[in-house]
């Protein structure tokens, strides 16, 4: 059997760290997810409070603050437009966040909060739940003509209406699985090639050579996922950006 040394799955495992079960459907317990969660947070606080103290000669981490303010600015205008904007505060938080939880889950021992599906799954939903509530908002129920499609013959609309319902209300989901998925991929993997140096590093000298492959291996997948954990912080991004640019120019039209 596979203990928490080897099983590359361990990592993954949820802890209750201070059990506060009230009955037997609501459990407030702390868990490793929640605190990891919480020192996400309190790390973007810290960091962007400090960066937005200002200085006569900007430091890295302002510049960095400002790079990503800029950055994030700059996508969602050139997607939704200067009425967009207002949603500018919750998108940069969903990025920050996100980006937060996966640069943090890279440090040994530290807990991924974005390889389970219950926390992207949540993220995702919240970003669609915004996305519908303004569209109904600005545009009321002529918000649901947008699963017609114009221009198709009416006798392909009982076909194509089912199809354009399902792929709206499953973006969400979408979000949520691609980065629950890249995380728990690329953690899983690393852990498979850590283990496979312990296991060669104990087989004597020949096994020590042959070790120097998968640790050239670890190297590059790490590199590869502190690449992965900005891109999955941007592609979330990026989504609800694009999500949201089709409610605010359903609205003008």
């Amino acid at each position: 059997m596979l203990n928490a040394a080897t099983d590359p799955l361990h990592q993954f495992q949820i802890s209750r760290l201070i059990p506060l079960r009230i009955n037997e459907t609501l459990d407030l317990s702390v868990t490793n997810s929640v605190v990891f969660m919480g020192l996400a947070a309190l790390a973007v606080i810290v960091c962007l409070g400090a960066a937005a103290r200002g200085a006569m000669i900007p430091n890295r981490g302002q510049v960095a603050a400002e790079m990503m303010y800029e950055f994030i600015a700059k996508m969602l205008r050139s997607l939704a437009g200067e009425e967009g904007m207002r949603f500018f505060p919750y998108v940069f938080t969903i990025f920050v966040f996100i980006l937060a939880c996966n640069l943090i889950g890279m440090f040994p021992y530290a807990f991924t909060v974005t390889s389970h599906i219950s926390v992207t799954l949540t993220l995702g939903l919240m970003s669609f739940l915004i996305v519908l509530t303004v569209g109904i908002a600005r545009s009321g129920l002529g918000f649901f003509s947008r699963f017609v499609i114009s221009g198709v013959p009416w006798a392909l609309q009982p076909i194509l209406i089912p199809i354009e319902i399902v792929s709206f209300f499953v973006r969400p989901f979408t979000l949520g699985v691609r980065l629950f998925g890249n995380m728990l991929a690329g953690h899983a993997l690393l852990k498979v090639l850590a283990g496979f140096v312990g296991a060669l590093g104990g087989l004597g000298a020949l096994g020590v050579f042959a070790a120097i492959f998968p640790i050239i291996g670890v190297v590059a997948v790490t590199a590869l996922e502190f690449l992965v954990a900005g891109l999955q912080a941007y592609v979330f991004a990026l989504l609800t950006c694009l999500y949201l640019s089709e409610v605010v120019q359903d609205h003008h039209h």
